[in-house]
């Protein structure tokens, strides 16, 4: 890991190195997205089929082969374990409590001349659910994206997984069945995002797509967006952990290798003004890696893009914090709370020692789903609020037309809109 002390005349421009990665796609990736998508467009189902033959390493010879019924979800809940029965149903339970605090009501009020202004929530009607599959096997994202989707009251969620040589993952399915999806087809990559982005003569299109993929799905759903919403264009996971030196160094490291495990380009990043401390964790890293199964995944992560950074003090911690603006930030300090005000940017805060970000990953509550790349610094996390639409209510009484009318016609013969003046004159009583 690379080591950086704010002491350092350059300390800035190394941070800022270090935080550096490249989200725009390749353009030889970006262009065969785009030929992708425009045969999807046209061909339908059959350039579906041809797809998941071609990159699944599958036999489809009809798109009814695609879609696995609601009754196989259902079997494959039935068929796990007690104890993963429980844990998934336990998690989204868990889940969905939380985001129903998230729900929105519509609102108005009524001016004294009666007058109404208000705002009407509803839910979106459709929306597509993209979960990586083959080797990937992520039960916990189908929970975090479908469980506020439904407690937001989406119509229609429609779950698309690639099952490369026909292997379908039983956890998938599970998570699937408990967080509520409607429909479920076994199609990935680029293909799958325009299908629900265009729709094909089997699979419908929705109004937004959420959820992680590789960068040929995330690539899809950049393009895409504005023909439908897309939740976000993540990047690598990140972690940083803020650490008073009081924390068992083994804690930390391994709360480090827990983000640095997702893959080669992952961010994990120690925080603390106690050299000896950052010293400690240095040391348990190196014990520690060799018994971790992902060991090469975590040590590439870690060579690429892990820093163990020595600041002053407290303040000094914070406003590196602010900058970086990490995905998930562990407060691993005394007074966790205190530091709150502080805090300005960050995905997720994991406050006090005992509080792994592992527990925010699967069944904390809140969700996993969290701004990348510097971006918590303007995004949120996923909720029930992604969605949800707003649409804006306006009554006008008479009086009210007449009042507002005059107001208006003024501003628009100033913009010189005559014809938004004369359609907001024409309501002014006495004219």
């Amino acid at each position: 890991m690379k080591h950086l002390s704010s002491t350092s005349s350059e300390f800035w421009n190394e941070l800022s190195d270090l935080l550096a990665w490249e989200s725009s796609s390749e353009e030889r990736i970006e262009q065969t997205v785009k030929q992708i998508i425009a045969d999807i467009r046209q061909r339908g189902d059959s350039a579906l089929i041809d797809f998941t033959n071609k990159f699944d390493r599958r036999s489809v010879s009809n798109a009814m082969e695609l879609e696995i019924p609601h009754h196989r979800l259902k079997q494959a809940f039935d068929e796990l374990p007690e104890a993963g029965q429980k844990s998934l149903a336990t998690a989204a339970a868990r889940i969905r409590s939380y985001h129903e605090r998230q729900t929105q009501s519509s609102w108005h009020y009524v001016e004294a001349d009666g007058t109404l202004l208000g705002q009407q929530v509803t839910p979106l009607d459709s929306v597509g659910l993209y979960v990586p599959g083959g080797k990937a096997a992520y039960p916990s994202s189908v929970l975090m994206n479908a469980v506020p989707a439904k407690v937001a009251g989406v119509g229609q969620l429609i779950m698309v997984v690639p099952t490369p040589d026909e292997v379908v993952n039983e956890w998938v399915l599970a998570a699937a069945y408990i967080g509520g999806v409607d429909r479920v087809f076994t199609v990935g990559g680029a293909q799958a995002v325009a299908a629900l982005a265009y729709g094909t003569e089997t699979i419908p299109a929705v109004d937004k797509i959420v959820g992680p993929g590789n960068i040929y799905v995330a690539t899809a759903k950049r393009i895409v967006f504005g023909t439908v919403g897309i939740d976000m264009i993540a990047g690598p996971s990140e972690i940083l952990v803020v650490s008073d030196g009081l924390t068992e160094p083994d804690w930390i490291a391994m709360d480090l290798f827990s983000q640095a495990e997702h893959d080669e380009d992952a961010q994990s990043i120690l925080v603390t003004w106690d050299a000896e401390h950052a010293l400690a964790v240095q040391a348990s890293i190196e014990k520690l890696l060799p018994q971790q199964p992902r060991q090469d995944i975590i040590r590439a992560a870690l060579t690429n893009r892990g820093g163990i950074i020595v600041v002053k003090d407290e303040q000094e911690a914070a406003k590196v914090v602010n900058y970086v603006s990490p995905e998930h930030l562990e407060l691993s300090v005394e007074d966790p709370q205190a530091w709150l005000p502080k805090i300005r940017h960050a995905g997720a805060i994991f406050m006090g020692r005992y509080t792994a970000e592992a527990i925010g990953d699967y069944c904390a509550g809140p969700n996993h789903v969290l701004p990348t790349a510097r971006t918590a610094r303007f995004s949120s996390p996923l909720g029930v609020y992604d969605f949800q639409k707003r649409s804006s209510l306006i009554f006008c009484s008479p009086e009210g037309a007449s009042t507002l009318g005059e107001i208006a016609g003024t501003l628009a013969d100033a913009e010189g809109l005559h014809a938004h003046a004369a359609s907001a004159r024409y309501r002014v009583m006495g004219r």
